[in-house]
């Protein structure tokens, strides 16, 4: 089988495995997605959605994240690691929206990435889930499953992006991401894959297959 023909057959078993599948990290407003992206870097969204009530709650706009003392939001982030360094990446990049974007989040990837703290994985998280965009979030579950299943080769997120935009439909793409993330939680684990629950078994030739 291609890899054409293997993205449509995993496409169509997780759309029926997973039919209702969305963004799990919990939001309002578009600049709270973009920050809940940058604190879910090796962190879990679970741990995020702990955190950002109380965040959001004490910085409500993307103005008052602009004043805010870079000390002041650590306290709200620290059980998300490296939590200096998202500090920082959040004020600067809320400063960034509100003295040249006019405090409107971007809608393109090319011009998310500009921001501080942000990647092509958070860039194409919010253009595909805030603007409807073609998107390919490569995240560790997508990278991981993408290369268990045969869709995609190597650990560097931009190559995995570029190879699974050649065998997914751009309107599949954000979609199966989301699908690959819950997947990944629920069924194919880093350390202990749930094989024989697997809708998408036989098509995987992993060595970590059961």
């Amino acid at each position: 089988m291609n890899r054409k023909k293997l993205a449509a057959e995993v496409i169509k078993r997780l759309k029926a495995k997973y039919p209702d599948v969305k963004c799990a990290l919990v939001y309002e407003k578009p600049h709270e997605l973009l920050i809940a992206t940058r604190l879910s870097a090796q962190c879990t969204d679970k741990r995020v959605n702990m955190v950002t009530p109380a965040l959001f709650g004490r910085f409500p706009t993307i103005k008052s994240f602009a004043d805010a003392e870079v000390s002041e939001v650590e306290e709200y982030i620290k059980s998300c690691g490296l939590f200096h360094t998202k500090a920082k990446d959040i004020v600067e990049m809320c400063r960034q929206l509100r003295d040249i974007y006019d405090c409107v989040v971007p809608d393109s990837v090319e011009e998310l990435v500009k921001l501080s703290g942000v990647g092509r994985k958070t860039a194409n998280l919010v253009a595909g889930d805030l603007y409807g965009k073609p998107a390919i979030v490569c995240d560790t579950h997508v990278i991981r499953l993408t290369n268990r299943i045969g869709l995609a080769k190597g650990k560097d997120a931009v190559q995995v992006e570029k190879q699974l935009r050649e065998v997914v439909p751009a309107d599949e793409g954000l979609y199966l991401c989301h699908r690959l993330v819950w997947h990944g939680r629920e069924i194919c684990t880093a350390r202990a894959p749930k094989c024989e629950e697997c809708s998408l078994r036989d098509l995987c030739s992993s060595k970590d297959k059961k």
